[in-house]
């Protein structure tokens, strides 16, 4: 992955402005994965989560907690649609791996530090994205690979 891959995360516009819904973007390939994730995220401001306002002030009027809860909501639902309905792999980064890397590779500070959480429930996915959500969103944080990751886990390499 290139500069912008890793630089891309997945961050909103201020809280309770007229962009308060929509995921910030750069250039690139990394606009597909932030579109498909801002569909659902739309998705779950508009039509489920509980609120009196119209539907115009569902996205307006979006706090910063609403927007994180948005994005797990969001993240687990694409990777429970890629599991097949049955199971969901989400890819989070562990501590520096201190291991020298065989003969012929060479040592990737991000790669060898992926670690993978299956989960049979899409209510315990998205409660543990949840809980890790400074992993997708956070500056730094790769957030859109290890999306990218988890999608191609939870599909699995066979289908």
């Amino acid at each position: 992955f290139g500069c912008e891959w890793a630089a891309a995360n997945f961050s909103f516009h201020l809280p309770h402005s007229d962009l308060a819904y929509a995921l910030q973007s750069g250039q690139g390939g990394t606009r597909a994965i932030l579109a498909a994730v801002q569909a659902h995220i739309i998705t779950y401001l508009l039509f489920t989560r509980d609120t009196e306002c119209t539907h115009l002030e569902r996205l307006c009027r979006v706090g910063h907690w609403e927007q994180r809860q948005a994005l797990a909501t969001a993240l687990a639902e694409t990777l429970w649609a890629a599991g097949g309905g049955g199971r969901a792999v989400v890819c989070l980064v562990t501590a520096p791996v201190t291991t020298v890397p065989r003969e012929g590779h060479r040592a990737s500070s991000f790669t060898e530090r992926i670690r993978l959480f299956e989960f049979s429930e899409k209510a315990a996915a998205q409660g543990f994205i949840s809980d890790h959500i400074n992993s997708f969103e956070g500056k730094g944080s790769h957030g859109v690979i290890l999306f990218l990751y988890s999608l191609l886990f939870s599909r699995t390499l066979e289908r």
